[in-house]
């Protein structure tokens, strides 16, 4: 039959997730970092979705399509209401959304003037935390990743402007938080998507070591070759140690 039902453009999608939570019968969601029509039956065609996307990306057409069924829909939602979400997602919090922050051009935005006045920062994504951000979140393809020990942005006085300038953040405490959970997930994280290179900035406690293991396994577990460089902060500050390791993580002590 024809009908009018839902039209994603995968090109212009960034990912948000804003329509699969405007879509009362969970006929959209984000796959491999977009948003996608699961099955034409689920969607009624009303474009509640529509108002929801930034980027444009949603359109409604009239063509030949499943008709709508509002049984399928019922149990559809049923099982969804009965999975248990999975730990890596975010958690139902508005604020831990998956976002791709701008930042002004240096053309905008000089040295010196960021010298002359407050610093600016330097992140580029949301969320940060290990636990929230989405391995399928569309800016990792391709990117330079920092993953830092929770306390070391407090202990280096220049953070933003040393370590964040133009890579994706994740943040974690390797002591306090499921480190076996963080090793799945950054493996998973590495096996989806083509990561440049990663930089591991950890603290000289001695437990703090253990983020750089979790990388480091995660990295060899993908069977990907990904540059990986480990820097050690001392608690007054200062870079004690930088160095650059086998992508494999092959290196002795690792």
């Amino acid at each position: 039959m024809k009908r009018n039902i839902v039209s994603i453009d995968e090109e212009k999608c960034n990912g948000c997730g804003l329509c699969a939570e405007a879509c009362a019968e969970g006929a959209i969601k984000i796959i491999d970092g977009k948003a996608k029509l699961v099955s034409e039956s689920y969607c009624d065609g009303l474009g509640a979705c529509l108002g929801e996307c930034p980027e444009g990306a949603i359109i409604i057409e009239d063509r030949e399509a499943a008709a709508f069924d509002e049984q399928a829909v019922a149990s559809h939602m049923k099982k969804e209401s009965a999975t248990p979400a999975l730990p890596a997602a975010a958690c139902g919090c508005p604020g831990s959304k998956v976002q791709d922050l701008k930042r002004p051009r240096k053309s905008e935005c000089n040295e010196t003037e960021e010298a002359a006045g407050p610093a600016r920062s330097r992140l580029s994504n949301w969320p940060v935390q290990i636990k929230l951000l989405p391995v399928s979140a569309p800016f990792l393809q391709g990117a330079k990743l920092l993953i830092a020990a929770d306390c070391a942005p407090f202990a280096y006085a220049d953070f933003h402007r040393r370590f964040i300038k133009d890579k994706v953040v994740m943040i974690g405490c390797p002591k306090l938080d499921d480190a076996a959970f963080y090793q799945e997930k950054l493996t998973e994280l590495f096996k989806q998507n083509d990561i440049a290179e990663v930089e591991v900035v950890y603290m000289e406690v001695p437990c703090c070591f253990g983020l750089v293991r979790l990388v480091s396994s995660a990295i060899k577990e993908s069977g990907k070759p990904v540059p990986l460089t480990l820097t050690k902060l001392a608690i007054r500050g200062e870079v004690c140690e930088s160095r650059e390791v086998c992508g494999c993580g092959a290196e002795a002590g690792l």
